[in-house]
């Protein structure tokens, strides 16, 4: 008599409130258990039945958690932030993290929309007066949305967001967002400037719209609240610790701003007698509890495209939003990691080096949003170059980015998200009698390639071979190669020269001859930092000189002198190195 197989589905462990919704996603597939309240501990006693792990913030999914998770494939987070679940444990142990980075845009996009309306009109000073009996109408006077300007750091997907439902007001619209994608900036009528330091001088409202990361932690302080206009109010709803909230109480004690609107803060809960406490209780303040993606829409949101994303991966698809290890065969990975490494270092030396650079004509730099990376030699006849594209996005885009984590899942994503074009293109050029069998170009277009629609995120052209594109002379370039799985860098722009991209590296650019380095070298030795190697790239044969160069130096030959240092060079040092002692531009890299 033949014996019935019973195979048991996939067990999803809730142990938080998630959408309703969400959840009969699942269940058609999977069996389901939500068990709220469970404590680390019994939770760490269940978690070994479970292929999936749904969490919203509370649940801490630590390394300890992770190890007793024999079966699971995916820890899916019901939100943006992955704080509360070890990453790197995870990606140790397979384990896919999986979150929301979409679902709740529009709800923080309109919660700053409320919170400035708030301010304008005095909303929350006027419902507590009319509470306490009072009916202060001349004291409550507030000002118009419409014909005033709004200054928005950071024009991502929420700050694109806030525009468009401005322009609906009537506002003005200015942004300071160095990456930021110009085409969709005009779309959505806004004018793009090239500091923030305008933009502070202009908003009668400042709203921020940027990741935390070093270069924006503490943007706003002291001084830069000095220069705002005694009328101008200021908004967050993006990350705690983008403002310094001891200078924003003094400048509202002050009266150097007019008003400021808070749902995030450096501590959450505030702890007694802290910066954010403070700042809460102000009465020039109208704060909210980390609201801005309350909303009920934004639950729903989040959690079925969670439940949807947990689905994908048990049935053995891939996820929308992976934020650890890219999901390729390891054998194809081994053969590809040196070179990963190598485009990976050289879309980081781009945004970087372009991004950084201090220099003579004081021009500015611009991050470009146009690319060809061409594979040379055995990469040509690749099967795949997927891990490529990934680690070249991934370069570009983590020294500028609070993602911490993109690979192929999501490179493609996060590439259309900020307007990037990448072109793949296969070279006919023979390496024989090189010393590597392969090697990488990366070539930063001003405009759009003809190789590709405008429209393409990425553009495959792999079949037949396709020569290197032509180059202009407008064209930022790099190229490398890898020899004995060591990465190399073997031209930055118009200069050759190998060196190992690695460490924190001083570039400069200038006039070949004598004293130079030794100028650098002391300008160095006087601020503390060590040279560890230097190595002088000369220009391409046919090379000339730019114009504008140093007095009497315009029939020299240039160079790029690359310097491996200890530690970081501060800007004061590198404006120093510049002027007709000493080099006529410089930037200072970390790889």
């Amino acid at each position: 008599m033949p014996v019935a197989l019973h195979t048991s589905k996939p067990k999803v462990l809730i142990p938080e409130k998630v959408s309703p919704d969400g959840l009969a996603l699942l269940r058609e597939q999977f069996e389901v258990d939500e068990k709220k309240g469970l404590s680390p501990e019994g939770l760490e006693g269940i978690i070994g039945d479970y292929e999936a792990l749904i969490v919203r913030s509370e649940t801490k999914v630590t390394a300890a958690l992770l190890e007793a998770a024999k079966k699971l494939k995916v820890v899916a987070r019901a939100g943006v932030g992955v704080d509360n679940v070890d990453v790197e444990a995870a990606t140790r142990h397979g384990i896919i993290v999986v979150n929301s980075p979409s679902g709740n845009i529009n709800a923080a996009a309109e919660h700053t929309i409320a919170l400035m309306m708030a301010l304008a009109r005095n909303i929350g000073d006027a419902s507590a007066s009319i509470k306490a009996g009072k009916w202060e109408r001349s004291r409550l006077v507030g000002i118009e949305a419409k014909n005033r300007t709004l200054g928005i750091v950071g024009l991502g997907k929420v700050g694109l967001t806030v525009a468009r439902i401005a322009n609906g007001l009537g506002m003005r619209l200015v942004a300071y967002d160095p990456y930021a994608n110009p085409n969709l900036a005009a779309a959505a009528s806004v004018t793009l400037r090239p500091t923030l330091a305008e933009i502070l001088k202009e908003a009668d409202f400042l709203t921020l719209h940027t990741p935390l990361i070093a270069s924006t932690k503490g943007m706003i302080g002291k001084a830069e609240l000095e220069t705002m206009k005694p009328t101008a109010r200021i908004l967050n709803v993006a990350r705690g610790g983008m403002i310094d909230e001891d200078a924003l109480v003094e400048a509202l004690e002050a009266g150097t701003i007019a008003g400021a609107g808070i749902d995030v803060f450096t501590s959450e809960p505030p702890q007694a007698d802290s910066s954010a406490t403070r700042l809460i209780s102000h009465p020039k303040v109208l704060a909210t509890p980390h609201l801005g993606a309350s909303t009920k829409e934004a639950q729903e949101n989040v959690s079925i495209d969670v439940c949807e994303q947990v689905a994908s991966i048990l049935s053995g698809e891939l996820p929308r939003s992976a934020v650890n290890a890219p999901l390729i065969l390891p054998e194809e990975f081994r053969t590809l990691q040196p070179f990963v490494t190598l485009v990976e270092k050289m879309g980081s030396l781009y945004t970087q080096h372009y991004s950084s650079q201090v220099n003579v004509n004081v021009k500015a730099q611009s991050f470009r949003t146009t690319f060809d990376i061409t594979y040379e030699g055995a990469l040509a006849s690749l099967n795949t170059t997927k891990p490529l594209f990934a680690a070249l996005v991934k370069g570009l885009l983590s020294p500028i980015t609070s993602y911490s984590n993109i690979n192929i899942v999501n490179a493609e994503m996060l590439a259309k998200e900020r307007g990037i074009l990448i072109n793949e293109l296969n070279s006919r050029e023979n390496v024989e009698g090189k010393p590597y069998s392969s090697s990488v170009t990366l070539r930063a277009r001003s405009t759009r390639s003809r190789a590709a629609s405008p429209s393409a995120t990425r553009a495959l052209h792999n079949n037949p071979p396709t020569p290197s594109p032509q180059e202009s002379q407008d064209d930022q370039v790099i190229q490398g190669f890898v020899s004995g799985s060591q990465p190399f860098i073997s031209r930055l722009d118009r200069f050759k020269g190998e060196f190992v991209p690695r460490g924190t590296l001083l570039i400069c650019r200038n006039f070949d001859s004598c004293g130079k380095i030794g100028f650098v070298g002391s300008e160095l030795g006087k601020a503390g930092v060590n040279i560890r190697f230097m190595n002088v790239a000369p220009l391409y044969e046919g090379e000339g000189v730019e114009e504008g160069g140093g007095e009497g130096e315009g029939k020299g030959n240039e160079a790029l002198m690359i310097l491996g240092v200890d530690r970081p060079v501060g800007e004061d040092v590198v404006r120093g190195l510049i002027g007709s002692e000493g080099v006529l531009e410089a930037s200072v890299v970390t790889l």
